[in-house]
C-alpha cells in the first residue's frame, strides 16, 4: 500500500533540507545552488519548488533553525550583569550571523524588515529573541526610563549595524563585540551609569 501523500511529502522535503544542510556544511551557505540540493536528494528541480518558493525559502528554513539553537542556549539563562555579559550571552548568535554575507543578507530580506508578507522562521526567532532580552532588560542593571520592549529592539537595532559595519571595506578588520558594547552602553545605561 502507498504511503499517504502527505508522508510522502513530508519525507521529500525532510531529504531536500538535509541534503542542504550537507552541502552547507561542506561549502557554506553562499555556494549552495539549488542544482545540488536536487540531485544530492535525488528529486527533480520541479519538486524542489513544489517545497519551496525559492532558494532563500529553504534558507529561511535553514538559517531560522540554526538561530533557534543560539535562543534556546538563551532561554533559561539568568539576567545579565551588565552590558558585557549581554554582549557575551549574544555572540555565538551574532558570529554566525556574521558567518558569512550572503547570511546577513538572507537574515535582512527574511527578518520581517523587508515587510515580506509571510512571516518565516528568520522573523520568529526575532520575536524569540525579544521575549527572551525583554525580561533580562526590565531585571537588570539597566535604565528604567525606557520600556523594556523599546530597549530590546533597540538591541537587536545595534546588533544589525555592527554586523552590517563588518561588512563595509571601512570597518572590515572591526570585530562585532566592542563596537556592539559601546553602543549598547549608550543605550542601556542610564547618564549617570556611563
Amino acid at each position: 500500500m502507498p504511503a499517504p501523500v502527505q508522508k510522502r511529502s513530508q519525507r521529500t522535503r525532510a531529504r531536500l533540507l538535509a541534503a542542504a544542510e550537507a552541502l552547507v556544511e561542506r561549502s557554506g551557505f553562499d555556494a549552495l545552488r539549488v542544482e545540488e540540493i536536487v540531485l544530492s536528494a535525488g528529486v527533480a528541480k520541479g519538486t524542489f519548488f513544489a517545497h519551496f518558493a525559492d532558494k532563500d525559502a529553504l534558507m529561511d528554513e535553514l538559517i531560522g533553525a540554526r538561530l533557534d539553537a543560539h535562543i534556546d542556549a538563551l532561554q533559561d539563562l539568568p539576567p545579565p550583569g551588565d552590558v558585557g555579559d549581554l554582549v557575551d550571552r549574544l555572540m555565538p548568535m551574532l558570529t554566525f550571523m556574521s558567518c558569512e554575507r550572503y547570511v546577513f543578507d538572507v537574515i535582512l530580506r527574511r527578518s520581517g524588515a523587508a515587510a515580506i508578507e509571510e512571516i518565516g522562521p528568520i522573523a520568529r526567532t526575532f520575536y524569540r529573541q525579544g521575549e527572551i532580552v525583554i525580561p533580562w532588560i526590565a531585571s537588570g542593571p539597566f535604565r528604567k526610563d525606557v520600556p523594556p520592549d523599546v530597549l530590546a529592539e533597540g538591541i537587536q537595532a545595534f546588533a544589525m549595524q555592527v554586523i552590517a559595519l563588518r561588512f563595509c571595506a571601512l570597518h572590515a578588520a572591526q570585530g562585532i563585540a566592542e563596537p556592539l558594547k559601546r553602543y549598547l552602553s549608550a543605550w542601556l545605561l542610564a547618564p549617570q551609569a556611563r
